[in-house]
C-alpha cells in the first residue's frame, strides 16, 4: 500500500478530507510534548497502528522540576509500555512511604494489591522522560526534537483543529504539522489549550513544588520520606509553615529534596518557597549532608496544575492529557502516574474513533474522552478538592500528623486513599470504603 493510500484511508476525523501524498509533516495524529503524558499517549497509539508525530520543544536529555519518586500506579504504566524497570538498568525500588510529622515517624508498605505492583521506583526526569520518548520511537512514533509549537492550525469552515505551526531545529526555521486530530501534552501552560480557548478554572486547586539535589549519605534508601510539618527555626521562635516536604534517595549519591504547597493557604503568595525550602534544610541533621556546599544544581520551581483545572478536555479534535488537563492528584501532588494513564486513557479513544466509518461516528466516540476521566477520576478528584482546603490550614495539618501517626492501622487507610492504591473490585474493607466514597463523590 503506498503512503498516499494508506493517508487517504486512514483520514477519519472530519472534513475536508487529506488527499495530498504523506509526508513526514502529515500524520493521524499529532501530539505536542514528549513528557510522560505525550510519550505514553505517542506510544500506545504507535503500538495500534497509527501513524503520529510526536514533538518536543527541547533537546533530550532535558531537566524537568519534579520530585523523581514513582508510585506503584506509574510503576503499572512502565510495565505496560514494556519499559526495563530493573535495577540493573538504572531504577532504584522502594518499599513505601515512610512519614514523619508531630514528633512520630511510621514506615508504610505499599499495599499488596491485584491491580498494582507493591513497589514504587525513583528515576530523575531527565533519564526517566527520555526513555519514555525513545519507547514511543521504538513503537513507530516520529520524534521531532527542539520543536517548538507555535499555535493550532483551524480549519476556516469547521472551526477544527487541523495541525499546528511550529519553530523547528536550531535555527527555529518554520513549519507546519498537518493531522486530523491533536494531543495537547505541553504541561501546565499549554499554549496549545490556550490558542483553542480552553483557559484555567480558578476554582480548582493549583499547587508549586520546588526542589534540588544534595550530595547525601542517604541516598540508598528503601522508602520514599514525606514531612508532614515544615519548620522554620531561624527566628526567636519556631514557625510552622504550610506544605508539606519530601526527600527521596536517588541511589547514586544524591538525595532529591523539596517541598509542595497549595493555593488554598494564606500563605501561598506571600512566602519566597525556595527560602522555605533552604530554612527547612537548614533544620536537619547535618550529617545528612543537606547544606549548600553539598548542593548539586539549583533550586527549581514548577507548577502543579491539580483536579481537571482546564476542561473540556476534548473539543474540535483536540484531546488535553497529562498537566495540560489538570491531572495531578490533589491528595498527594502526583502528576507522572496520571499523565501516563491519561495518555494510555486517550490513545484508546483515538484508536476506538478511527475504526468507526463516518465522521459522525467518529466524533461520538472522540466526545466519550471526558466522560471516561470523568469517570476514572472525577469523584476521587472531588474528594481531593475537600482535601486540600482542609489542609491548607497548617494547623490542621499539624494537628493530622500528632494524632494520626500514633494510630498505624488508620495511616494505611490515609496512605491507601492519598496514593490512590486501591483494587476497583473485590479487596479488603479499606478499599470498599474508599472505593464507594469515590462513587458517590460528583464528578466534577
Amino acid at each position: 500500500m503506498s503512503s498516499a493510500r494508506r493517508h487517504e484511508d486512514s483520514q477519519p476525523w472530519g472534513e475536508p478530507a487529506v488527499t495530498e501524498p504523506l509526508s513526514d509533516n502529515t500524520a493521524d495524529v499529532i501530539v505536542v510534548g514528549a513528557g510522560p503524558a505525550g510519550s505514553t499517549t505517542a506510544y500506545h497509539l504507535a503500538k495500534a497502528g497509527l501513524d503520529v508525530l510526536l514533538l518536543e520543544k527541547t533537546e533530550f536529555p532535558r531537566e524537568k522540576v519534579c520530585g523523581d519518586g514513582l508510585t506503584p500506579r506509574a510503576v503499572k504504566q512502565l510495565v505496560a509500555m514494556g519499559i526495563d524497570i530493573s535495577e540493573e538498568a538504572g531504577w532504584l525500588r522502594n518499599k513505601g512511604l515512610r512519614i514523619i510529622g508531630g514528633g512520630s515517624r511510621l514506615q508504610l508498605d505499599w499495599p499488596d494489591l491485584a491491580s498494582y505492583p507493591n513497589f514504587g521506583l525513583v528515576r530523575k526526569r531527565d533519564d526517566f522522560d527520555e526513555q519514555l520518548a525513545r519507547q514511543a520511537q521504538k513503537a513507530g512514533a516520529r520524534l521531532f526534537e527542539l520543536c517548538n509549537v507555535s499555535g493550532p492550525i483551524i480549519d476556516d469552515r469547521t472551526g477544527r483543529i487541523t495541525g499546528v505551526t511550529a519553530k523547528l531545529g536550531d535555527d527555529k526555521r518554520p513549519v507546519t504539522f498537518h493531522a486530523p486530530l491533536v494531543v495537547a501534552a505541553d504541561g501546565n501552560s499549554t499554549r496549545l489549550s490556550l490558542a483553542m480557548g480552553l483557559h484555567r478554572r480558578e476554582d480548582r486547586p493549583m499547587g508549586v513544588a520546588v526542589r534540588t539535589y544534595f550530595e547525601s549519605p542517604r541516598h540508598e534508601d528503601d522508602y520514599l520520606e514525606s514531612w508532614l510539618e515544615l519548620w522554620d527555626r531561624r527566628g526567636a521562635q519556631d514557625r510552622l509553615l504550610p506544605g508539606y516536604g519530601w526527600i527521596f534517595g536517588m541511589g547514586d549519591g544524591t538525595s532529591n529534596v523539596g517541598l509542595g504547597v497549595l493555593n488554598t493557604s494564606e500563605s501561598f503568595k506571600e512566602l519566597d518557597w525556595r527560602e522555605v525550602l533552604k530554612a527547612w534544610c537548614a533544620s536537619m541533621p547535618e550529617e545528612w549532608g543537606y547544606t549548600p556546599e553539598h548542593m548539586t544544581g539549583p533550586i527549581r520551581g514548577a507548577a502543579l496544575p491539580m483536579a481537571f483545572n482546564r476542561q473540556p478536555h476534548y473539543t474540535k479534535g483536540l484531546l488535553l492529557v497529562g498537566d495540560a488537563g489538570g491531572m495531578v492528584n490533589p491528595f498527594n501532588g502526583e502528576g507522572i502516574a496520571y499523565a501516563m494513564e491519561s495518555g494510555q486513557l486517550a490513545a484508546d479513544v483515538i484508536v476506538q474513533a478511527h475504526a468507526r466509518p463516518t465522521p459522525a461516528t467518529r466524533e461520538i466516540a472522540l466526545q466519550r474522552y471526558p466522560r471516561v476521566l470523568k469517570d476514572t477520576y472525577g469523584g476521587y478528584y472531588t474528594l481531593g478538592r475537600a482535601f486540600v482546603k482542609l489542609i491548607g490550614n497548617p494547623k490542621v495539618m499539624q494537628i493530622g500528623a500528632q494524632r494520626g501517626l500514633t494510630h498505624p492501622l488508620l495511616m494505611k487507610f490515609v496512605l491507601k486513599l492519598l496514593a490512590n492504591l486501591t483494587d476497583p473490585t473485590g479487596g479488603d474493607t479499606m478499599d470498599r470504603v474508599i472505593n464507594g466514597l469515590t462513587k458517590v463523590a460528583p464528578k466534577a
